[in-house]
């Protein structure tokens, strides 16, 4: 295991929250630390910290109506702080840098034999309208990333997630949160038995625990081996969104003194029906690794809320 020099960036969000729990020792730093989209405060992060290896987690996120709302923000400040922070790492001479995408970057339509996506097809075609501006900044950053690797050797390479979901996520604030956390928080408000939700309850989605992207994070980053290659984490199944909140309302069925009813409005859209993505490069590189059920995910961040 490597004993060196961990910058985190994005520190105190929800992977970062985890990955604090497993790399204590690290660096880890938060908007109120440094603007990334400041290339001086970039510069002078570096020069505190003398990383040996980044984990860059810090981007600007938000839910679906943020990114349609201000698709410009979204593109801009991700591609600036992204820019800033893998090209000081580079001049600094950072060994391993582990950039986190995401897999909502992916196409948002491709051939039914495409599925689930495999890396290379991160450039397929243009991702989601509704995820436009961000879907490009974090591509970018990958192109970025491949192309140090590619030119210079070093340990450069990004980590695409499904979906995810934890006890740390936005609670209180519903721009940001996540699918299943909102659900969660729906089940438990219920007053009249309904849990209602958009669309039809038919696309298919993977989730993963936050703690499991960053045990794989972690894993990378104090490995002896380098990793050099991007790839997906994800699970192996790609349960729909109604099947989802089924188990959401399974999970939590003993903490609750009422039955509840699912109820979908179908004149909501959907978005992407699929969007499931191949894990066997993972596999390759932890053959041993077990996601969180999740059953057991939900319970916990259940019992969080």
């Amino acid at each position: 295991m490597r004993e060196e020099r961990v910058l985190v960036t994005g520190g105190s969000g929800m992977v970062g929250k985890h990955l604090k729990e497993l790399i204590p020792n690290a660096t880890f730093v938060s908007s109120k630390d440094y603007n990334l989209c400041n290339s001086f405060a970039v510069q002078a992060m570096f020069n505190d910290i003398e990383p040996e290896c980044v984990i860059h987690l810090a981007a600007k996120v938000g839910g679906i109506q943020d990114n349609i709302a201000n698709p410009l923000a979204f593109l801009e400040d991700n591609l600036v702080m992204n820019t800033n922070v893998v090209k000081y790492a580079n001049d600094k001479g950072v060994k391993r840098f582990i950039g986190i995408l995401s897999t909502c970057i992916y196409p948002d339509r491709l051939a039914d034999d495409q599925y689930p996506m495999t890396e290379d097809l991160l450039h397929a075609g243009p991702p989601t309208p509704t995820n436009f501006g961000y879907g490009y900044a974090k591509r970018m950053l990958g192109v970025h990333l491949d192309t140090i690797r590619n030119s210079t050797g070093k340990d450069y390479f990004s980590i695409i997630p499904s979906n995810l979901y934890s006890e740390y996520d936005h609670f209180e604030d519903d721009t940001k949160m996540h699918f299943v956390t909102a659900l969660l928080k729906k089940i438990k408000n219920s007053a009249n038995g309904i849990v209602p939700l958009f669309g039809t309850g038919t696309p298919l989605r993977q989730f993963i625990h936050a703690e499991d992207l960053a045990k794989i994070i972690a894993m990378c980053a104090l490995s002896e081996e380098d990793t050099k290659t991007n790839f997906n984490v994800c699970c192996d199944d790609s349960p729909s969104i109604k099947e989802i909140a089924k188990a959401g309302l399974k999970a939590t069925d003993k903490y609750r003194n009422k039955v509840l009813e699912l109820q979908f409005d179908s004149s909501k859209p959907d978005g992407q029906y699929r969007k499931d993505c191949d894990n066997s490069k993972m596999r390759k590189l932890f053959p041993n690794f077990k996601f969180l059920s999740l059953e057991d995910g939900l319970e916990r961040v259940y019992n969080k809320l």
